[in-house]
């Protein structure tokens, strides 16, 4: 072991020292020759792909191979060593690099070293963590896909210098170009969101840009990726599918039930929060406009549509006779034209004619206390349109409310002391009327405090 480390310091002093190498030169006999360079690309892992950033990260090898004859040498005087290692800064290197990166970092991650065989055949293969740029195309999200490509060149070397080509295989009956991406199923890992569905390879040649530029040559890695739609569709497409559904049942609910505005901004509000979820992982781009952002703006319009209708229709609800005059457009509209576009048939003018049959009294003092209770409380309606009562002219129009109020304030201030039980007889012919608080009221009595009333007692006594 001792004999084979001194043979392989002599071999190295043999090509650096007594040949004279400098690194510094292209490994050609003349001037006007190319170096072949192959190139290939082997992908460990796709890391991500960030679409606000419009970067593609991933974790690959670059696989370098190139014909250096200055390193070239006999293994049979150097006890048959036939792979050198060498440290990348001892030799001349194409400088290739990726030219479509999004940090302007042009190294690799690790410089390894690199292996040289007794033809001078050179391979190297180091590691790189690349952050590419990828225009996004969002016309489809999130059933999209994605071409990304990875674009390599020399910073230093042109056409004339270099030749850069596509890696070679070959086994004992043919040999092949490697026109695609090298992936190790043992070594490569899944991404959760992509899915790879292409990985061609390709050499380019710009004909347009003249030889003496390096941006005339260049291979580019293409990578087509899917993305995969589950996460998108359980979190966001099928909730908001639902909630736009609810929408429609805002026409369900009874305007009385106070929850038709808060179903349809509640609805609004919903739709707002899935569009700016979609917005935070879309690229600030006007160049398109992705379906589903188009299909939720065309939900808000229409639930903003449902908001004002709701409005409408609420306030057409809440309208009282004491509150609004009905104006003749709409009389003539609501009552007379549409009735007959929709077949509808109005009542009769006449009204029944009298039998002369006076109705049944009835006394019953549940339905008195219910209804006593019921009007002296002002409807909903009229506290909502008593402004706009006054400003419709109607201050002076009596309603059912205001009058029975003034019948709860006379019984209230007019009512006499609590009288013992009557007889049963004497009570029914008086109209005995128990109220809540257990205090008994004549119908007779009672009338005889009301203002505007007739009394049948003062009738008596006249």
């Amino acid at each position: 072991s001792c004999w084979g480390r001194n043979e392989e310091e002599r071999l190295i002093n043999h090509l650096f020292k007594e040949r004279g190498y400098n690194k510094d030169l292209r490994p050609v006999e003349r001037q006007q020759d190319a170096v072949d360079v192959y190139l290939a690309l082997t992908l460990s892992n796709l890391i991500s792909l960030k679409e606000v950033d419009e970067t593609l990260l991933t974790n690959v090898w670059i696989d370098h191979m190139w014909t250096d004859y200055r390193l070239s040498w006999n293994s049979t005087e150097f006890d048959g060593i036939d792979m050198l290692r060498l440290p990348p800064s001892m030799v001349w290197l194409p400088e290739i690099v990726l030219e479509n990166n999004n940090d302007a970092q042009f190294q690799v991650a690790y410089y390894s070293n690199v292996l040289v065989d007794p033809t001078g055949l050179c391979y190297w293969l180091p590691p790189a963590i690349f952050r590419s740029s990828c225009s996004i195309n969002v016309n489809y999200f999130p059933f999209d896909w994605q071409n990304c490509t990875l674009k390599f060149t020399s910073l230093t070397y042109n056409a004339k210098e270099i030749k850069m080509l596509l890696k070679e295989e070959a086994d004992e009956t043919s040999k092949w170009t490697v026109e695609w991406i090298i992936i190790d199923p043992a070594s490569f890992t899944e991404n959760g969101e992509w899915e790879i569905i292409h990985r061609p390879a390709k050499k380019n040649m710009y004909k347009h840009i003249p030889m003496e530029s390096n941006k005339h040559q260049d291979i580019t890695f293409y990578l087509v990726i899917k993305r995969k739609p589950l996460f998108y569709i359980v979190n966001i497409i099928i909730p908001c599918v639902l909630i736009s559904f609810l929408a429609s049942l805002v026409y369900y609910l009874p305007a009385d039930s106070g929850e038709k505005m808060t179903l349809s901004i509640s609805v609004l509000l919903a739709q707002s929060v899935f569009l700016l979820l979609i917005s935070q992982r879309l690229p600030e781009t006007s160049m398109s406009v992705p379906l589903i952002v188009k299909y939720l703006m065309f939900i808000m319009v229409l639930v903003t549509v449902v908001v004002l209708n709701c409005v409408v229709v609420l306030n057409l609800h809440f309208r009282t006779p004491s509150t609004h005059v009905m104006s003749d457009w709409t009389k003539r509209f609501f009552l007379e034209r549409l009735p007959r576009i929709l077949r509808m048939s109005q009542p009769g003018d006449a009204e029944p004619q009298w039998d002369g049959a006076l109705p049944r009294r009835s006394s019953s003092v549940g339905y008195i206390a219910a209804a006593e209770e019921y009007y002296t409380v002002k409807s909903r309606s009229e506290l909502m349109f008593e402004k706009q009562s006054v400003r419709h002219g109607l201050t002076t129009r009596s309603t059912p409310a205001a009058g029975t109020s003034r019948i709860a304030l006379s019984v209230r201030f007019c009512q006499p002391r609590s009288v013992k039980h009557a007889q049963s007889g004497r009570a029914r012919g008086a109209g005995v009327i128990v109220n809540s608080s257990k205090k008994t009221l004549t119908s007779e009595r009672m009338r005889c405090h009301l203002p505007n009333l007739s009394c049948p007692c003062k009738q008596a006594h006249h």
